[in-house]
């Protein structure tokens, strides 16, 4: 620990200091009596105020935890030396909050003696965060110096986002060939009831409708639809977000919660999910199923950030082999910048089962007065025309806000795919 002089030293000296200097100066012997014993305290505190020793540790309950979690935590201290007064603070990043205890504390230790203090965090945001700063400061019983120190106790935590309500997905256009819980348009072998059709040479004799047959008098055999997965990417635009003055969650932090809960709920179904988060940096993680590559989507999303960069970037630098053929593109996007709106334009040009989710940015920008206010009109209505060329594109436009759910916004997407097929037959 580092010593300071305190308030209390700095003082004192000042009054030392002025009294022997009065007393050379107007010759009064007096004088020196009185700033006597100010000389004689800072000399004693200097003597006799040593080193406190003291050793800190930090325990926690866990290292992963969802948003909205509370973290056991207990800092442990061992004094070696008597600390009259020590105050201890625990640096928490932006995330963190206290929910329970005291932080900073204050206590006073003797020798040997042992404490322990319990605090309880709270998970505000998600992230990965390091914990276990600490800052110490004690005082002696005279108080002339202050001794400060630092002690690093890291823990990495991970908080998860929460998962948002959702009760049904987007089923992708085509599926892949592998076992899923998912029906296929398709008819092979299956579980799900399709048709009946005469039968033709080669059929399995199990699949024959013998009541249809006797009916018919002829045989006749069920086809069904067989259950498969699918291959699902999550695009995850990074290059822009809009945040509120007031300090609540911008577009960034409602997309990865978005893009997490989708990831979940997919990979639950035995599909395939990937990611490509697209932006100032590109990061992508090739599809997969089981519960490593949940965890894996998990921790590349914690490291997404907005980061700015001035280059233009297409699809072209995304690896072919992170959009596999077939594959539902869910691209989760607060549609602010104009390479990431070019690139959702060119996916869909190029063939890919693309759905936008619009993490809308219109409730955290506030319109002012005057000419303020009709810009703020004018950029709603590009706004909508935009969703209304992805529309025109064939691309389905699912508006997530403060006043629609997302399940509500995936309703309309389900809804719309269905009258492009109808459409299309």
């Amino acid at each position: 620990m580092t010593p300071f002089a305190s308030p209390r030293l700095v003082s004192y000296l000042a009054l030392s200091a002025i009294g022997l200097i009065a007393a050379l100066a107007i010759r009064r012997p007096e004088l020196v009596v009185v700033a006597a014993p100010f000389a004689l305290i800072v000399a004693a505190g200097l003597l006799l105020e040593g080193r406190p020793a003291l050793r800190v540790f930090l325990h926690l309950d866990g290292d992963r935890f969802v948003e909205g979690d509370e973290i056991e935590a207990e800092i442990e201290i061992d004094a070696e030396s008597t600390a009259d007064l020590l105050e201890l603070h625990l640096v928490l990043p932006a995330g963190l909050g206290v929910a329970e205890g005291d932080n900073p504390y204050g206590l006073r230790m003797r020798a040997g003696e042992e404490r322990i203090l319990p605090l309880t965090l709270r998970c505000e945001r998600w992230g990965s965060f390091e914990v276990g700063d600490i800052r110490l400061r004690a005082r002696g019983r005279i108080g002339m110096l202050v001794w400060e120190g630092r002690v690093r106790r890291p823990h990495r935590i991970r908080v998860y986002p929460r998962a948002e309500l959702l009760q049904e997905l987007v089923a992708p256009l085509e599926t892949q060939l592998a076992t899923g819980e998912l029906v296929a348009r398709v008819r092979a072998d299956g579980l799900e009831f399709a048709d009946t059709r005469a039968f033709v040479p080669g059929d399995r004799v199990r699949s024959v409708n013998w009541r249809a047959s006797a009916r018919r008098g002829e045989l006749i055999v069920n086809e069904r639809h067989p259950d498969r997965n699918a291959d699902v990417v999550l695009f995850l635009d990074s290059f822009a977000e809009a945040r509120s003055d007031a300090g609540s969650d911008g577009t960034l932090e409602r997309a990865v919660r978005a893009a997490a809960t989708l990831a979940g709920r997919y990979l639950a179904r035995r599909d395939r999910v990937g990611l490509v988060t697209f932006g100032g940096v590109l990061r992508w993680l090739e599809p997969g199923g089981g519960l490593v590559q949940r965890y894996r989507l998990i921790d590349a999303l914690l490291e997404t950030g907005v980061e700015f960069s001035y280059a233009w970037k297409d699809v072209n630098v995304i690896p072919a082999r992170t959009l596999p053929p077939r594959a539902l593109v869910l691209a989760v996007t607060p549609l602010l910048d104009e390479r990431a709106i070019a690139a959702l334009l060119d996916l869909r040009a190029r063939g890919h089962d693309l759905v936008v989710i619009e993490v809308s940015p219109e409730e955290l920008v506030a319109p002012g007065p005057g000419l303020d206010a009709l810009a703020y009109r004018l950029w709603r209505l590009q706004r909508a025309a935009l969703r209304a060329r992805l529309e025109r594109s064939g691309v389905a436009v699912a508006r997530w806000s403060d006043d629609v759910a997302l399940a509500a916004g995936l309703e309309g997407v389900r809804a719309f795919r269905r009258r492009a097929r109808l459409s299309a037959r």
